[in-house]
């Protein structure tokens, strides 16, 4: 019942901040002290994970609606452990860097839960109908979240984020529907057998129709122009969990429902997917390099990392899936705390264009801790060893080099762009004299600090530590691809009996 709590606190948790009578600082403490405990238990769950085993765990399977094939089916591995930890951790962060005044307390902290609660259940879910239910339910809380409590273009960045990702959803639910209707199966739940005998156009488009889905709430390019809206316009704590969190339903969805479902189809669009994976990593990259908003570039290098997810789900390589795995927990904890950082400045100097600041890393009137932690976090995104992203990126490009080397090769341009933006955006910054307008900045406490130095830990303790990760998804990441390909292998050696059958006499 593990998995069920972890969903039904924050719901329940939802419903019981608007009924209380509680003060703002009162409904703080009480969705701090929920955020912790829900956190607590993801860790309880990782220690009695048991990260030998490759299939699922902890499962719960109870029959809802079995006229549609709807059936509450829970499970959890070594690809959504790492992800549902990461998950309760942000969603810590954000609520304990909220604005004890931010308005509409209730309804924000609801909104907070039901969205957590979301995007649990669908890391949980191991029925298709099922999972696209948690799909669509984390996406009307971000909108509000948005749309509400967002920017002076709030209106119109919940409105694009919503139309895209409804599209997303939909996508996403014409792959699950056709699949089940073209196999012929009566039930919804998880079956990676599902695609088996299905013609190779059928599952061609039905892979499509979910790469595409899952690629919008990625984002990838094309369908990247929601998300720099979205991030300039959203509030710190919910660009937080939208960098953080929310995308990697669609690097996660990508890897369940597209790779270990359609394992025959992928082998012949892998190449496409390698060459568009470059494609959004390079154009992720060069838009950064564009911008003069601290936040605007920080969404774009998003784009950029997360096309390198899908080049290592294109190579699907044991080396390379392990590297993916790495690379949502990286950029979820190093994005986290880039946003805080540049939240941090934004509140101190209101302004976050780069043209404007300079020397904030000034010792006596500066920003300095914040100048450090933002020096640490920028050279983890551009993969310096000693942290976090470098093993990933060194784990993606060490596995998919030998499946499709110019891709790997073009991809490493990108992550020598990622050190480009991201040194101007330090040097313009925090280099330089201090501007008079900005001697007297209220000073960072130590509790605004606190953020960013537990995410900043994790970086270099993962990066110096990588096994601390390795260990809990190694297997089930290597045993999704060895599965693949024995359906690939069961598949051709059908097609030579059958190629033989046919020659003899």
């Amino acid at each position: 019942m593990l998995l069920s709590v972890l969903i039904l606190i924050p719901m329940m948790m939802a419903i019981a901040v608007g009924l209380l009578p509680l003060n703002p600082t009162q409904i703080k403490t009480l969705a701090l002290w929920v955020s912790g405990v829900l956190f607590g238990l993801t860790l309880v769950l990782m220690a009695k994970f048991d990260p030998s085993i490759a299939g699922l765990q902890f499962v719960e399977n109870l029959p809802w609606i079995s006229e549609l094939g709807l059936d509450y089916r829970l499970g959890v591995d070594g690809l959504s452990l790492p992800l549902l930890v990461l998950n309760g951790l942000l969603t810590l962060i954000a609520v304990y860097i909220t604005d004890p005044a931010v308005m509409r307390p209730k309804f924000y902290y609801a909104m907070i839960f039901l969205l957590n609660s979301g995007v649990v259940g669908a890391f949980l879910a191991h029925n298709l109908l099922l999972f696209f239910l948690f799909y669509e339910l984390e996406l009307i809380p971000l909108y509000l979240l948005i749309s509400i409590w967002g920017g002076a273009r709030r209106g119109y960045a919940g409105t694009k984020f919503l139309i895209y990702t409804a599209i997303s959803g939909i996508l996403v639910l014409a792959g699950f529907l056709g699949l089940t209707w073209l196999s012929g199966s009566t039930s919804f739940d998880y079956n990676p057998l599902l695609s088996q005998g299905l013609p190779m156009g059928s599952q061609l488009l039905l892979l499509g129709a979910i790469v595409v889905g899952f690629g919008i709430k990625i984002p990838l390019f094309p369908f990247h122009t929601w998300l720099p809206d979205a991030h300039v316009e959203a509030s710190t704590p919910i660009s937080v969990l939208l960098a953080g969190v929310l995308l990697k339903l669609g690097t996660y969805g990508l890897l369940r429902f597209g790779l270990e479902l359609f394992p025959e189809a992928w082998v012949v669009a892998a190449p496409w997917f390698a060459s568009w994976a470059v494609v959004s990593v390079l154009f992720g990259a060069l838009a950064a390099i564009a911008q003069t908003d601290m936040k605007k570039m920080v969404a774009y290098s998003s784009i950029g990392h997360m096309g390198f997810v899908l080049l290592a789900a294109a190579a699907a390589t044991p080396v390379a899936m392990v590297g993916a795995l790495f690379q949502m927990i990286a950029h979820g904890l190093i994005s986290g705390l880039l946003f805080v950082l540049v939240g941090l400045v934004y509140k101190k100097t209101g302004t976050r264009d780069i043209t404007v600041l300079r020397g904030l890393l000034n010792p006596e009137r500066g920003l300095p801790i914040v100048g450090s932690l933002m020096v640490l976090a920028v050279m983890a995104s551009a993969g310096m060893p000693g942290m976090v992203g470098f093993i990933s990126e060194f784990l993606i490009f060490r596995g998919s080099f030998a499946a499709y080397p110019t891709q790997t090769l073009l991809c490493l341009v990108g992550t020598g762009l990622t050190a480009v933006y991201f040194l101007l955006l330090v040097n313009r910054t925090f280099f330089g004299r201090l501007p008079e307008q900005f001697y007297d900045l209220p000073v960072v406490t130590w509790g605004e600090r606190f953020p960013g130095f537990a995410l900043a830990i994790l970086i270099v303790v993962l990066g110096l530590n990588p096994n601390w990760l390795s260990r809990w998804t190694e297997v089930t990441t290597i045993g999704l691809v060895q599965d693949s390909a024995i359906v690939i292998q069961q598949q051709n050696d059908l097609r030579e009996t059958a190629f033989v059958i046919d020659a003899l006499p």
